[in-house]
């Protein structure tokens, strides 16, 4: 699964070809023991994260979304994408 970006102990990745289960644009999201799938308009599809870190993420999901969703049309074609700023 490639790695998007890595911020506040979080690690952001994407699957390839991963549009079946939720059929929404998402991202995976990996803090500490949490795991979580995130659509990019901050949706909470499957898993858990604290408030804080789904806040933290959700901001940066609006920064990047055009990012996003040109890493994730490339994804669900198989495609490689480019890696997306982490949070200063």
């Amino acid at each position: 699964m490639p790695e998007l970006s890595r911020f506040q102990g979080m690690i952001i990745k994407m699957l390839f070809l991963d549009d079946d289960k939720h059929h929404k644009p998402h991202v995976h999201v990996y803090y500490g023991d949490y795991e979580a799938s995130v659509g990019i308009d901050g949706e909470l599809l499957a898993g858990s994260i604290p408030v804080k870190q789904l806040k933290i993420l959700t901001a940066w999901l609006i920064i990047h979304e055009d990012e996003l969703y040109m890493a994730w049309n490339n994804a669900v074609r198989g495609l490689h994408f480019d890696k997306i700023e982490p949070l200063k």
